[in-house]
């Protein structure tokens, strides 16, 4: 049995190593939205069920004709997962090409893009996930015909399973900063091909089969059906608390791959927990379950109050004490259930993980698509958990096996009373900020406030950005090196729509590309005239992934304005600070049209990995710092680049735009502002060898995401601050 976990510890961290690497290439491929998200996720887990479920009955209907060592089927699975290492990027960039072609010839709307999307991802994830989801029953069978009959065998291969997801939280993200994508897939790929190795090698160790052995029929006796639908009420209740959870503990945790993963770090840790304290218990006998369930609800709920700001808490206990009783709880019934279901039977315990994992594909969709953005947070939490405790108190009433006690049933009330006080009495960050206008929908939860008298911006309870002259600078500085009027003007992130509002200044015709759909609705907060900007026959303002609108767009603009939000670490940030994406907006510039991408901070080595991946792409390079000394503009263009005077640069200036460019200061007049930035202007080369030996940023290589190698106290501080929003 040692063997049989071993093999399960590293296939288990494969697993969560391949879903971290696929989710951000198709990101990459299709778009950084939470449609994309929430697709490859529902294909990674509809997978893992098609998988379970086929291998389960193909191991009954085949079983008696089996005269191979059942590990070699074994050893063949993990062989062609790591085959998906190859193929699966190849895979996703020909769906990306077909769709690409075409969104072209039909036009397809953000919607219509989704829709048609989901069938290239379902077609390339699913078949390699059920291979996945295929390995439980098949070593079910195995640990049968060799070891005899196990009624605990599901749960057995679970807890080491989840062990190795554990370790996939972590280490590969590890393996990404030092040798991209494409580098730790390839340490998937040689993990898959020695477990299949050792799987064949194992089997000399394993007791030998007879032909009567090999006919063996074993005693099936499977739970009530009503296992099948707890299966998926776990596994329903477990995914859609973590979309939610994503969104409830962002304004502390950040947006960074780091925090995300600390999510589920949490979550598999104290699975692996609950898992554990099953197989004890079980040893002693039944569980049970009335008591469990009403838990589950209960410690649900616990995250309302550990995320509530009026609570005084170091930020890391805050996720901690939200997540760890929740997922221990989970981690104890599901494998519980399962085991109730088949008694170590593979065909059952396949139909059984199949129910719980299609429970996980409904999860992520309801909770993203329809509780998140009509209910919020706290409620969604509230509404998740009360399934639980409807279990609880429906065991004593219906189950014969259990017998009724008042005593019980007046713990369990107690405990949903608890519940829902912990709902209305806890507090969201939301209801603590000044004068806030809030908006959701199935991306973010966008608040628009002032704070000590400064206007925020704050999506998911992180700041975004203020009100500020370097924003102006963006836009004014951009249009005013051209070389000739500017009549067509893109602009990647919308924000307050202080850079946006600065273009339309000029009378160009701008656009604006937003990713998340409420953000714009805030506009009239910040400026007094944004209803008449927006109703302007200039104005164009498109809520889409900047990625992917240029992927599917074909305008060409005079000058392309990038202001990507803070922090520069955000998670999927560096789909538009890569040299790809570089070279797909020089597909859309004029010949002597310029990009200005604009950088708030970096350490050296993510300063010289952005030089680079700009100097690959573009021959003329020029790089100011901020008006206030902070951050940095890039300039880039295929042709050089007018080194004009400050007074030239202001004579350039239409007289609307000579007014907003003084706007918020710090300067008085058009000449002082530009000076102020023109007299820091830096050399590309001088940067890039502030770190000579950094690679280039690209697709498989954001140096800017994955830094927690290289991190120094300096770039954690830079990181913190720019989160810093009300708390």
């Amino acid at each position: 049995m040692g063997w049989f976990f071993a093999l399960f510890v590293v296939s288990g961290f494969c697993s969560i190593l391949y879903e971290l690497v696929w989710l951000r290439l198709a990101m990459a491929n299709y778009g950084v939205t939470t449609a994309t998200v929430a697709i490859v996720l529902s294909a990674f887990m509809a997978g893992l069920g098609v998988g379970s479920w086929a291998a389960g009955w193909m191991v009954r209907r085949f079983e008696s004709v089996i005269r191979i060592p059942v590990l070699w089927l074994y050893a063949a699975l993990e062989a062609l997962i790591g085959i998906s290492a190859l193929l699966v990027p190849l895979e996703l960039a020909i769906g990306h090409n077909l769709l690409r072609r075409l969104g072209a010839a039909a036009a397809l709307s953000s919607s219509g893009h989704y829709l048609v999307s989901g069938i290239p991802l379902a077609i390339t994830l699913v078949p390699w996930c059920s291979l996945m989801g295929a390995t439980f029953p098949v070593a079910m069978f195995a640990i049968e015909r060799t070891l005899g009959p196990n009624p605990r065998s599901f749960s057995f291969l679970y807890l080491a399973n989840v062990i190795g997801g554990t370790l996939g939280a972590v280490l590969p993200l590890l393996l990404i900063e030092v040798s991209g994508f494409k580098g730790t897939l390839m340490v998937g790929l040689g993990l898959n091909l020695l477990l299949a190795a050792v799987a064949i090698l194992v089997t000399r160790r394993l007791p030998r089969q007879s032909s009567e052995d090999a006919k063996f029929e074993p005693q099936r006796k499977q739970g009530s059906r009503w296992i099948l639908f707890l299966l998926m009420l776990t596994g329903f209740t477990s995914m859609a608390m973590e979309v939610v959870w994503t969104r409830l503990f962002t304004p502390y945790l950040g947006t960074l791959v780091y925090s995300f993963a600390t999510i589920l770090l949490l979550y598999l840790v104290a699975t692996c927990a609950g898992s554990q304290v099953y197989r004890w218990t079980a040893r002693r006998g039944p569980n049970e379950g009335a008591m469990i369930w009403t838990l589950v609800g209960l410690s649900g709920v616990i995250s309302l109050l550990s995320a509530d700001p009026t609570l005084r808490m170091p930020f890391y206990l805050r996720p901690t004490l939200g997540i760890v009783p929740f997922a221990g709880t989970l981690g104890f019934v599901t494998p519980m259930l399962v085991d109730r279901w088949a008694n170590g039977e593979p065909y059952l315990a396949g139909r059984a993980y199949a129910a719980n994992i299609f429970g996980c594909v409904a999860g992520p969709l309801l909770a993203g698509f329809l509780l998140l953005p009509y209910t919020g947070e706290r409620l969604s939490i509230l509404l998740l958990a009360m399934p639980c405790f409807a279990v609880g108190i429906a065991i004593p009433i219906f189950g014969r096996a259990v017998p009724r006690s008042r005593i019980r049933a007046s713990v369990q009330y107690a405990a949903l009373a608890a519940a829902v006080g912990f709902a209305l009495l806890s507090h969201s960050y939301e209801q603590v900020l000044p004068r806030r206008y809030v908006l959701r929908d199935a991306t973010a939860t966008v608040i628009a406030t002032t704070i000590g008298g400064r206007k925020e911006l704050l999506i998911n309870g992180i700041g975004t950005t203020r009100l500020s002259a370097i924003t102006k600078m963006m836009s004014h500085l951009t249009l005013a090196e051209l070389r000739h009027p500017a009549k067509q003007v893109l602009v990647v992130g919308f924000g307050m729509g202080t850079a946006y509002r600065s273009a339309l200044s000029w009378g160009v015709n701008t656009t604006v590309v937003e990713l998340v759909p409420s953000v714009p609705q805030m506009f009239a907060y910040y400026y007094a005239d944004a209803s008449q900007l927006l109703a302007s026959p200039l104005s164009h303002v498109v809520i889409d992934d900047g990625r992917r609108y240029l992927e599917r767009a074909s305008d060409v603009y005079d000058a392309i304005i990038l202001d990507p939000p803070p922090p520069v670490e955000t998670a999927g940030s560096s789909l538009l600070y890569s040299s790809e994406f570089y070279r797909l907006a020089k597909a859309h510039l004029q010949p002597q049209g310029i990009l200005q991408q604009w950088l708030p901070y970096g350490d050296p080595t993510l300063q010289s990995a952005m030089a680079k991946a700009l100097k690959a792409e573009f021959s003329y390079v020029r790089i100011f710092l901020g008006i206030d000394g902070h951050g940095y503009h890039f300039l880039a263009s295929m042709q050089p680049l007018p080194s004009r005077s400050a007074e030239e640069l202001a004579a350039m200036l239409p007289p609307a735009a000579a007014a907003d460019i003084v706007e918020f200061g710090p300067k008085t007049t058009p000449t002082e502002q530009f000076r102020s930035v023109l007299r820091t202007q830096l050399d590309v080369d001088a940067m890039i060898a502030l770190a000579p030996a950094a690679p280039v940023l690209r697709d498989d290589r954001p140096v800017n995401e994955f830094f927690l190698l290289r991190a120094t106290g300096e770039q954690i501080k830079n990181i913190q601050e720019s989160q810093a929003a009300w708390f």
